[in-house]
């Protein structure tokens, strides 16, 4: 990278190479007023200007709505930097690093901006403080070697070889290799600026200071050995220059031989170590250093290596390679939370995992889990509860989901219950009213959005718990369930936690209490019923017998009405059930009947030569035009058509067929949680799953714990009824055969009518009910249409019983009433 300078007498930005591509505006040269061109030139001059102005006003704007626009901040500051306002562009950086870190670039870019600017040893303190600030955020050799050269060219002491400036400057190198020394492609980069900066010293020495020189020397030769034990590319360049160096200093070294004879054994050894250790992950290094690939395959790739570093065991390599992802992939969430959970895990405590975890959640603020964890390493490395509050107020500021925002809370009431239950040596003890004062603000956020949630119900479980055993305060406990049942009092688990705790407490009375309160409430799912069992399961536990009877009273006229109203909800289910399938089989069939004729010309053809004449008989129909004939079907003699009604069967869906065969299973106490994947994935062993119908409430649309599971054939049903009282998230399901006919209208209405409903085939205004009754060895049979009043015990004038007839004879006409009153006048 070329270097950039401001001219301090123009204020405008010249450069060689820019890095964010800007197009510096260059110097205007003294111009001849009467110069033809001097006024277009000038008037191209102002139209620029007047561009970039407003372009600034834009941005502006944008920034002062919207400051977390970070594409926005980058223009605004490639403009500034063109027209070279110095303050302003100090102030523009300022505010982005505020919200986000800036790219090892920027920093560069803002470090010699200053640089050519500022003049005097005041402006040294400034300019370096920007370079920590830089090497701090991202891994970058380029920032270091500039900080570095900047440090050796404009540090009176450093300049001056003076005993603290040498020893500032062999610490800044020191820093430098402990960052990027291990760094494979381009560490060496630094072992070789310390090298050079070690033998500018020397060459700076006395020469009559033997001792001295001799010291300086040994220096050198410990860098080469050090590096001579990093895998790094050019290896065997660095060894040569190494042997070089020692031929320089008067040691005879044999090179006509392997590179390696005249080397120490202990130097060699650690060279041949080191070149293994390369060879070993030279493909590796060449993957993430391909071009010619999309992110996600760099990522990857690098995961890849991180995988293979983390198998060797070395942490420092692992951690270097992770700070060489991070600068490429600096918003990848993944990768920052996996390389912090690798320092949690090795590390522990250390300012090292803090000043991580700081960076990560600046590029990635809007991660709950990153921000969890700062919090942890905050309180594993003993920081102030100051520091600690701090974090999280910054957190809450971040745009995170209800769940993260709960853990968030969650977290910091643990810290502070930790710090006043166990106080660590030398702290003061927190008071108890910080905890108070955090669940009061999260109950307040969260009644909102989390009403009827087991989120709230914790928080407030956790609060009165606290409130209880921490605290010492019953009434205050209290107060935060009762506070927690006005916002869910429709949520079961709301009411048994409470009555959990004055149970445990043996505080009978007020658990009976609040059992009288809640049992005739409506809950979701079976809670209604599960809440008066439990009643009655606590007097049988805790009650006398007179208790339990007032129990008993109570609730059974309760579950009464509770399973009268499950059974004609069952039912009424079930007949809309049906009914919905019975207008699907007759849309189905409705648009196949509305398809045009004309499609078919075959059954034009025929429909237009088996068109039915026009006829004036006694028995003949008389057809309007467009009117369609109709074929009835009769039943012959007392036996349905059973080919049609076989016909019918297979015309019906399969969904229809599910009823007809009844494999259906009705579950009931499902968890309100559960869903239609939850349920399949239940029934997976047992298979021939069809279809799934869990019921909601038609006001709330909140599940109802029922749902009719469908089943391809009796065998899977009767597997799956079989797994009855098994549990399904934390619910132990209640599985049975559905039995589609309960609630029928047609039910109870005697099996005579049911049997004549199911054999008759054509149109009930064209068919007589056909009931039969034998009694004893009568064979009574009733046809016509004025037969309805002859008593069933009865015979009708005119019949004869047990008289079979021939087939001359043929059936018997039924009397009329006039009929009926000639042969009572006759006799």
């Amino acid at each position: 990278m070329e270097e950039e300078t401001l001219n301090p007498q123009s204020k405008t930005l010249t450069s060689e190479d820019d890095n964010n591509g800007d197009q510096p505006m260059p110097d205007l040269p003294d111009q001849d007023p009467s110069s033809s061109d001097s006024d277009s030139d000038s008037g191209s001059d102002d139209g620029d200007q007047a561009q970039k102005n407003l372009q600034l006003q834009t941005l502006e704007a944008e920034l002062s709505t919207n400051p977390g626009n970070y594409d926005a901040h980058v223009q605004y500051i490639k403009i500034i930097r063109q027209i070279a306002d110095i303050e302003k562009l100090r102030q523009a950086r300022e505010a982005m690093n505020e919200l986000f870190p800036l790219t090892p670039s920027m920093w560069q870019d803002w470090a010699k901006d200053e640089a050519s600017l500022s003049t005097g040893s005041d402006a040294f303190p400034a300019i370096e403080k920007l370079y920590e600030r830089g090497v701090f955020e991202y891994l970058s050799i380029s920032l270091w070697r500039d900080y570095l050269d900047f440090v050796q060219e404009n540090d009176p002491s450093v300049r001056e070889c003076s005993p603290a400036g040498i020893l500032k400057a062999r610490d800044l190198f020191e820093r430098a290799l402990t960052a990027a020394g291990l760094h494979v492609s381009e560490g060496s980069k630094l072992w070789e600026a310390y090298r050079k900066f070690e033998q500018a010293i020397f060459d700076a020495t006395d020469e009559t200071d033997n001792q001295a020189r001799d010291k300086q020397i040994q220096r050198i030769r410990t860098i080469f050995h050090r590096q001579l034990s990093v895998p790094h590319v050019n290896m065997r360049s660095t060894l040569l220059d190494y042997k070089a160096w020692e031929v320089e200093q008067g040691n005879i070294l044999n090179a006509g031989s392997s590179d390696l004879d005249g080397i120490s054994s202990h130097v060699a050894s650690a060279y041949k170590k080191a070149l293994e250790m390369y060879n070993a992950r030279v493909h590796l290094e060449e993957q993430i250093c391909r071009q010619d690939m999309s992110d996600s395959e760099k990522l990857q790739n690098f995961m890849n290596y991180l995988k293979f570093e983390q198998s060797s065991g070395d942490p420092a390599r692992v951690q270097m390679l992770y700070e060489r992802a991070i600068t490429e992939f600096p918003i990848s969430s993944y990768l920052w939370l996996d390389y912090t959970h690798y320092l949690d895990k090795t590390l522990k405590v250390g300012s090292i995992i803090t000043n991580v975890y700081s960076r990560a959640v600046k590029n990635c603020p809007c991660v709950g889990e990153l921000w969890v964890r700062y919090l942890l390493s905050w309180e594993r490395g003993h920081a102030s509860e100051k520091e600690i509050a701090a974090v999280f107020e910054k957190s809450l500021q971040c745009i995170l989901t209800l769940d993260e925002f709960l853990d968030l809370y969650l977290t910091r009431i643990d810290g502070l219950r930790r710090r006043i239950s166990c106080p660590v040596e030398g702290e003061s003890v927190l008071d108890y009213s910080l905890i108070r004062e955090t669940f009061q603000n999260a109950s307040e956020y969260f009644s909102q959005y989390l009403k009827n949630t087991d989120g709230l119900l914790r928080l407030h479980a956790y609060w009165a718990r606290l409130e209880l055993n921490l605290h010492k305060d019953l009434q205050a406990a209290r107060g935060v369930w009762e506070s927690l049942l006005k916002i869910c009092g429709s949520m079961l688990e709301a009411w048994q936690g409470y009555i959990t705790m004055e149970a445990e407490l043996g505080h009978v009375s007020e658990a009976r209490s609040l059992y009288r309160r809640c049992y005739s409430k409506r809950f979701p799912g079976t809670g209604s019923e599960d809440i008066c069992y439990s009643w009655l399961r606590f007097e049988r536990e805790f009650g006398s017998l007179d208790d339990f009877d007032r129990a008993v009273q109570k609730v059974t006229p309760r579950l009464e009405e509770l399973q009268l109203f499950r059974s004609q909800q069952e039912s009424k289910l079930t007949e809309e059930g049906e009914n919905s399938s019975k207008k699907n089989v007759r849309d189905k069939r409705k648009q196949v009947s509305e398809i045009p004729d004309e499609h078919y010309p075959a059954k034009r053809q025929k429909d237009a030569s088996q068109k039915p004449k026009k006829a004036h008989g006694k028995d003949s129909d008389v057809l309007n035009p467009g009117e369609r004939t109709v074929e009835k079907i009769k039943p012959k003699g007392d036996k349905p058509d059973i080919q049609n009604e076989q016909q019918m069967k297979e015309r019906v869906p399969e969904k229809t067929k599910v009823y007809a065969d009844q494999c259906t299973a009705f579950v009931s106490n499902i968890n309100l949680k559960a869903n239609d994947e939850h349920l399949r994935q239940f029934f997976s062993d047992v298979g021939g799953v069809v279809a799934i119908r869990l019921l909601h409430d038609k006001f709330s649309g909140k599940s109802r714990g029922l749902a009719y599971v469908d089943f391809s054939d009796d065998a899977h049903l009767v597997a799956a009824v079989a797994k009855n009282k098994q549990m399904l998230l934390g619910k132990k399901l209640s599985i049975a055969r559905s039995d589609p006919k309960h609630g029928k209208k047609e039910h109870g209405r005697g099996s005579e009518s049911r049997e004549s409903a199911e054999t008759s085939n054509g149109p009930r205004a064209h068919q007589a009910l056909q009931p039969s009754h034998n009694r004893g060895s009568d064979n009574v049979q009733l046809r016509g249409r004025n037969t309805f009043a002859i008593p069933r015990n009865v015979l009708a004038l005119g019949q004869t019983a047990n008289k079979p007839k021939t087939e001359e004879q043929g059936e018997e006409k039924p009397k009329s009433n006039d009929e009926f009153r000639n042969m009572f006048l006759k006799g």
